[in-house]
């Protein structure tokens, strides 16, 4: 088992890529992070990989940065702006809405995710510009809190289950405020009982450095 903290810019299957170069085993990650997003990627190797589905339903923490005023088609920064927004949010405004959150909620993946629709990725079909209706799924939020505020950027950090996605938190906080938000900075910091504090950078654990 590697913990890698997986660097901005690759795919989470691309880190698995270059593992499973480097030491010649099989290899295979245990929770998707997009290539916005940096932190702890668990990857097992060799017969490991047979015990990947216990690892993908552990809880996951979060440290996330979005801003407010601005709505995009992937719900981060790296997607098409769809509107913009200039009216101001106060910090207690946000902290209301955040109450919103907690305990079992229910919550759309975005349109562009790694969630299978019709055996196929929802990013592949939103891609093609077809248009998917996601069902939403129930999911649990154990903490949230309210780290940094700079209108209009405001950072999170939460601990949640399993299958939950935080640029749909995001996009669903900017849709209460009704001034539209999205992700620009994304980490994972832990999974179950690993800490991203235990994880390698990717360029080190290779041995390139």
């Amino acid at each position: 088992m590697f913990l890698v903290d997986k660097p901005k810019g690759l795919t989470s299957s691309r880190v698995v890529e270059r593992i499973r170069k480097r030491f010649n085993v099989k290899a295979g990650h245990t929770g998707t992070l997009d290539p916005l997003a940096t932190g702890l990627l668990v990857v097992l190797t060799g017969k490991f990989t047979k015990n990947a589905s216990s690892f993908l339903k552990l809880d996951k923490a979060y440290e996330v940065k979005a801003v407010l005023g601005v709505e995009t088609d992937t719900f981060d920064s790296e997607g098409r702006v769809l509107q913009r927004n200039n009216n101001e949010v106060t910090k207690e405004e946000l902290e209301e809405v955040l109450k919103e959150f907690h305990g079992d909620i229910w919550q759309t993946p975005p349109p562009f995710s790694a969630k299978k629709m019709a055996g196929r990725k929802a990013y592949q079909l939103a891609r093609k510009g077809i248009s998917v209706d996601i069902p939403p799924k129930k999911v649990s939020i154990y903490s949230l809190e309210l780290k940094e505020f700079q209108f209009p950027y405001f950072t999170l950090v939460c601990e949640v289950s399993s299958g939950f996605y935080v640029r749909s938190l995001a996009h669903d906080i900017g849709e209460k405020l009704r001034v539209g938000a999205t992700v620009v900075e994304v980490r994972r910091t832990r999974v179950g009982p690993y800490h991203v504090e235990q994880a390698k950078g990717l360029e080190e654990l290779l041995g390139y450095n």
